[in-house]
């Protein structure tokens, strides 16, 4: 029998905006032993009715396919998409770096968030604050590159994602 491969999913839902809706999904992963790796969630629709939840997971495609017929079960959730299996995607995410330096690496500093067309949002003379936008994986390697430069705090806000082209959610 031949086993099959974790990887990461990103599962977007569409779900009534009420009172608990987020913590019956949340409850889910947890009462399962599933790993949430970014969750993102606010209203898209004008009355405020309809919420849109991004999360990453990860699992064998098995598992993933599990998570989405239990998620499709949960009272408030009206579409469950796994994007990473119906097509091409966008996933974007953005973080908030604080990097606290002086001389040549408060230098380097501004030279790598340049290449990464990262904004400095806060000034001070011992400090910045970068806001930067981009993949996860752009996000993780300006970190890392933050890191001996001075980093001293990090706040990203999980992945938002959406279907490339005309597709939508409600089209899958």
């Amino acid at each position: 029998m031949q086993q099959e491969n974790s990887g990461s999913a990103v599962i977007s839902l569409l779900v009534d905006n009420e009172s608990g809706a987020l913590a019956r999904i949340v409850e889910l992963f947890s009462g399962r032993g599933y790993n949430i790796q970014s969750l993102t969630v606010a209203p898209v629709d004008e009355n405020q009715t309809t919420s849109r939840v991004n999360v990453v997971t990860t699992g064998t495609p098995s598992a993933i396919r599990q998570i989405r017929a239990q998620i499709a079960r949960v009272v408030p959730v009206s579409r469950v998409v796994d994007l990473t299996a119906e097509g091409p995607y966008v996933a974007r995410e953005m973080a908030l770096v604080k990097v606290v330096s002086s001389g040549e690496p408060r230098t380097e500093a501004l030279r790598i968030a340049q290449a990464f067309r990262a904004r400095a949002v806060d000034t001070t003379a011992s400090s910045f604050v970068f806001e930067l936008t981009g993949s996860t994986e752009k996000l993780d390697s300006f970190i890392e590159l933050m890191r001996p430069l001075g980093l001293a705090e990090v706040s990203r806000t999980g992945v938002a994602s959406i279907c490339r082209g005309p597709q939508t959610i409600q089209s899958i």
